[in-house]
């Protein structure tokens, strides 16, 4: 239902902006301009506490046990949509990993098919993540050998052809083109690129920016390491002021000391976001599960294959944010922003600005039990 009387929150701190803030809500639940006249508005105090806009999540592969490498139908996304919205996430990105093409186009059509009739009040599915197949072989990680294919227009085309409205992100490793045309076509059809499980060098990175490419997966992950000499792929992406680097907050997949360089270098949220990576044993118990032909054992949030290499996490996203906090990394205002403000650059979606349905978290840090909780604050609900 919606709101019947207007609402104004007092003493809010909002990510990216200093001191106390106010918003106002009008009846139907959307924010106002800061000139209302409203005199009778219901005051909601939050005593200093930050107010944000959900998650966004431009990387996670699954939910709930449902991989979305393996959607068959679009009922299998009403769960995960409602299991992630409840998770504190507004908008995320289904990531389809490295399979064969005919896979990869039947989990795309699903996709389309559920966004053509999304479930109301849910996490809200906002275009694909394509991770691979395009990717360098000696930087796999656990994606699949078998698929991988060569860096062509022809076989762009025969996975993107027909959806390329619905595709966000294409993650791909620069060095397999061989004719400099990917890139500029893929940024031409509206499509993000982001530079990963790649050998890159720094020229060869440098180029890939320079046609278009401003994004980089996972950072640390599937790519060189940054070296006094040969800065690689990641290096370049640091000091471009154009491209923002998508990381994995849970303690595994980077050190804690990797991340507070990468932050410091990347002057916090301007060049950075958090990613989940999670996987679809998201939401279920530790334990072993299917991953395409193979398996992989969660264990305390973390997932590997039965050969140790890391495959990915089950944390969920503003977990993240908390580690950034725990692990004294950054101030919670700005581990806020890397999952909830930076993402929506990088998807020109719009922040907390007049017009739009006040849905929000509040966070709350306790000092004393360095615990952070959130909790949902949502005075518009959609009309279903």
């Amino acid at each position: 239902m919606l709101q019947n009387q207007p609402i104004k929150i007092i003493q809010a701190r909002l990510p990216g902006l200093t001191g106390l803030r106010e918003i106002s809500i009008n009846s139907e639940g959307k924010i106002e301009s800061g000139e209302s006249n409203q005199q009778n508005y219901q005051i909601i105090d939050l005593e200093g506490d930050w107010l944000s806009l959900g998650g966004i999540d431009l990387q996670i592969n699954g939910g709930l046990g449902i991989s979305f490498t393996d959607l068959t139908h679009r009922e299998e996304l009403i769960g995960i949509c409602e299991f992630l919205g409840n998770q504190g996430i507004d908008g995320f990105l289904p990531t389809i990993i490295t399979t064969s093409k005919e896979k990869m186009r039947r989990s795309l059509g699903v996709i389309k098919s559920y966004c053509q009739n999304p479930q109301p009040e849910a996490a809200v599915i906002l275009g694909v993540h394509l991770e691979g197949p395009f990717l360098n072989p000696h930087k796999r990680g656990a994606h699949p050998l078998e698929y991988l294919l060569p860096l062509t227009k022809e076989n762009v085309l025969g996975i993107i052809e027909g959806y390329e409205d619905l595709i966000k992100i294409i993650t791909l490793a620069p060095e397999l083109d061989q004719t400099g045309a990917i890139i500029p076509y893929l940024t031409s059809q509206g499509i993000i690129v982001s530079l990963g499980h790649s050998l890159a060098t720094a020229s060869e990175a440098r180029l890939a920016f320079a046609q278009g490419a401003t994004m980089v997966t996972h950072a640390f992950n599937a790519m060189p390491s940054l070296h006094h000499r040969e800065p690689g792929l990641l290096g370049e992406a640091i000091v471009n002021d154009r491209v923002s680097c998508g990381v994995i907050a849970d303690g595994q997949h980077v050190s804690t000391t990797m991340l507070k360089i990468l932050l410091r270098a990347s002057n916090y949220a301007q060049g950075l976001f958090l990613v989940s990576d999670a996987l679809a044993p998201i939401g279920l118990p530790e334990g072993f599960y299917p991953w395409d032909k193979r398996t992989i054992r969660i264990t305390q949030g973390t997932a590997r294959l039965e050969d140790g290499t890391l495959a990915g996490t089950t944390l969920p996203l503003l977990k993240g944010v908390e580690n950034l906090v725990k692990w004294g990394i950054c101030t919670l205002g700005e581990a806020i922003a890397l999952a909830t403000v930076s993402p929506r650059r990088i998807l020109s979606l719009p922040g907390i600005i007049p017009g739009q349905p006040a849905r929000f978290l509040r966070w709350s840090w306790d000092e004393q039990k360095s615990q952070l909780t959130w909790s949902k604050l949502n005075f518009y609900v959609q009309n279903s």
